[in-house]
């Protein structure tokens, strides 16, 4: 290698790896894209590798496109840690802070929490991502991932937000109709209306009461990746949901929803997650900080 790489390309490269196409990289990043064949050109011509397999339709790394990308990543992330470093102990977080969460829990509890911060800190520009599947925080370039439910993989740090549970409801003319379910495994036998959450496997519902924790397959002819939608559903009689307490209280307290096996329930504590690496940053600190005082009054049910 000749020449070094430009911090710029590498993340241009990222950027491809990422999107997997050059033309949904330059409409992404808004530039042309002639300009990120270009660039990434310039970067081989750097490396002296070729980076990518190219089709008419996407590209794939090579097998030492592989290798410049888990370097990359490492020292892009690297940069941005020490531009944080510098402001560690600053009470006031500046600069651009991308957060994901999923698409029900942001539209409807961190929305509004993230522009009460960005009121408190004028200085940290707050990008937000819904996203319902998987997130790989250093590869897609997050700093926050604020997770309803279990956090499974390793090499992250978790802080608790906040406390809560999802709770089995159904209305009470769904009831009336199908009867009352008496045990978890009778839930096998009801329809379901299934909502697709991060954190758990499609149509397996984790329970946890007297006897412990137990687990039952259901399904049921509806099912969405929305949790409101599926509220609304239940409400129309449609189905037993497993919800967020929070975002059924006013239904059960008004009698539009039943409780269901009341002492049955799903672990759904909310979450900040982020990298290791990350663990310095300021902007981090401030907003794990800011969500846990904030949701501490907000969610409750």
């Amino acid at each position: 290698m000749n020449e070094t790489p430009q911090l710029d390309d590498l993340q241009l490269f990222c950027q491809v790896v990422r999107h997997r196409s050059f033309a949904a990289t330059a409409r992404a990043m808004g530039v042309s894209k002639a300009l990120v064949s270009k660039r990434i050109g310039l970067l081989e011509q750097a490396i002296k590798e070729r980076l990518f397999h190219r089709t008419t339709r996407q590209v794939g790394l090579t097998a030492q496109g592989e290798v410049v990308h888990q370097w990359a990543l490492r020292i892009l992330e690297d940069v941005r840690l020490m531009g944080e470093a510098v402001s560690q102990e600053k009470s006031q977080a500046d600069g651009l802070i991308r957060i994901c969460s999923s698409s029900g829990f942001g539209r409807s509890k961190l929305a509004a929490a993230l522009s009460a911060l960005a009121l408190q800190q004028p200085q940290l520009e707050i990008q937000l991502e819904l996203l319902d599947r998987a997130v790989d925080l250093v590869e897609e370039g997050f700093q926050l991932d604020i997770r309803v439910g279990s956090v499974r993989e390793g090499n992250v740090i978790t802080r608790r937000i906040a406390a809560n549970r999802r709770i089995l409801c159904a209305a009470p003319s769904y009831v009336a109709a199908h009867g009352m379910p008496a045990s978890v495994a009778e839930l096998a036998r009801h329809q379901c209306i299934l909502i697709r959450e991060r954190d758990q496997d499609y149509g397996r519902w984790t329970l946890h009461g007297p006897q412990g924790e137990q687990v039952v397959r259901v399904g049921g002819r509806l099912a969405s990746n929305n949790g409101e939608i599926a509220r609304q559903w239940a409400l129309d009689s449609h189905g037993i949901i497993l919800r967020s307490a929070w975002d059924v209280a006013d239904d059960v307290q008004q009698g539009r929803l039943l409780h269901i096996l009341p002492t049955q329930y799903q672990p759904a504590d909310v979450w900040a997650v982020y990298p290791e690496r990350s663990s310095a940053s300021a902007k981090v600190r401030v907003c794990v900080a800011f969500l846990q005082q904030w949701f501490a009054t907000r969610l409750a049910g």
